[in-house]
């Protein structure tokens, strides 16, 4: 069995931890998801963009050969850490490189219209790990760096509606 490792790309509330859930439904596959290892290890640590990349570098440092280890197990990973940035994607891809896992990049492509509003659903709920508001959901975006095909990713797109609109192949 080969196992394959599932990252996602897209900004605040473009759905990226519905998509892994979904997709963490396969046999012999293991969800990981970022806002669940950060509220639970730094509960109330987390108030600011600092914060956040401070603590998430920590996760990453000791997760890394985690998910290479899973990888070359035969289990599938879908990993709902945002690849929204070079920097995170090249870890991402360190691990690919050291586990020789097929991979998929999955990019949520959504419009800000659409994603604050998805936020503001996602706020009023209260079920989320984390509450964001406009002016955050704008500093992390001012981050935000789309995939491109250079980076030799396979690529799958998805826009509004959650149906894949096409492949880019990797290397």
């Amino acid at each position: 069995m080969t196992s394959h490792l599932h990252l996602v790309c897209g900004k605040i509330a473009a759905g990226k931890s519905t998509l892994c859930a979904r997709l963490a439904e396969a046999d012999a596959t293991v969800l990981l998801s970022e806002d669940a290892w950060l509220s639970s290890l730094w509960p109330g640590e987390i108030n600011a963009l600092a914060d956040y990349a401070r603590y998430t570098a920590r996760l990453r440092a000791v997760m890394g050969e985690h998910i290479t280890a899973l990888l070359r197990a035969g289990t599938s990973v879908v990993l709902d850490f945002p690849a929204n940035t070079l920097a995170t994607r090249q870890w991402m891809r360190s691990i690919i490189d050291a586990s020789g896992a097929a991979h998929t990049l999955h990019w949520l492509d959504l419009d800000d219209a659409t994603c604050k509003a998805r936020l503001r659903r996602r706020n009023a709920a209260g079920e989320h790990a984390y509450q964001a508001g406009e002016a955050e959901f704008e500093l992390f975006s001012r981050h935000f760096v789309p995939p491109a095909a250079a980076e030799g990713f396979v690529l799958l797109v998805h826009q509004a509606g959650g149906k894949p609109e096409g492949e880019i192949p990797g290397r």
